[in-house]
This record gives structure tokens, C-alpha cells and sequence, in this order.
């Protein structure tokens, strides 16, 4: 995710950012596919609201180049660590 690109355009700065994926591959006629991406996000981001965080995750999420080109549905559970 962009994250920490969206976050510097909120003059935020995060001290930690986690990020996991879970990727589930399905077969089909033409080969294997990803379908679903389900991403987990930990942040610890001084100074952040718990609004402004989501919207910044949101906004990276939606804007990330390599969720554009994969034709799989990605959820996201974000959380702020205080």
C-alpha cells in the first residue's frame, strides 16, 4: 500500500507500520488466479486521529498501482495503535 505517501500528504509521519496479505489463488480453466486479497494493517502514527487514519488507509488502498492491476477483490481491516 501507499500509505506512507498518503500519510506525508497529511503531514502525518507513522513510527510503525505492519502490513499483512492473505492471498487466496484459485484454479481455473486458464491456469491459477488470485481472487481475494484481505489486508491487515497496524500502524502506530503519532499525532493521527482514528478518522484520519482511515481515511488515509482508504485512500491508499484505493490508489495503490499494484491493487489497480490485479483483477482480485481486496478487503482491509485497519487498525491505529496508540
Amino acid at each position: 500500500m501507499a500509505l506512507s505517501a498518503v500519510l506525508g500528504g497529511h503531514n502525518l509521519t507513522a513510527d510503525k507500520i505492519e502490513t499483512s496479505a492473505q492471498v487466496t489463488v484459485v484454479k481455473q480453466e486458464a491456469g491459477f488466479a488470485i481472487t481475494q486479497i484481505h489486508l491487515t494493517l497496524n500502524a502506530t502514527i503519532p499525532g493521527a486521529t482514528e478518522e484520519q487514519f482511515q481515511a488515509a488507509a482508504a485512500e491508499a488502498k484505493a490508489n495503490c498501482p499494484v491493487s489497480k492491476v490485479l483483477n482480485a477483490e481486496i478487503t482491509l481491516e485497519a487498525t491505529l495503535n496508540s
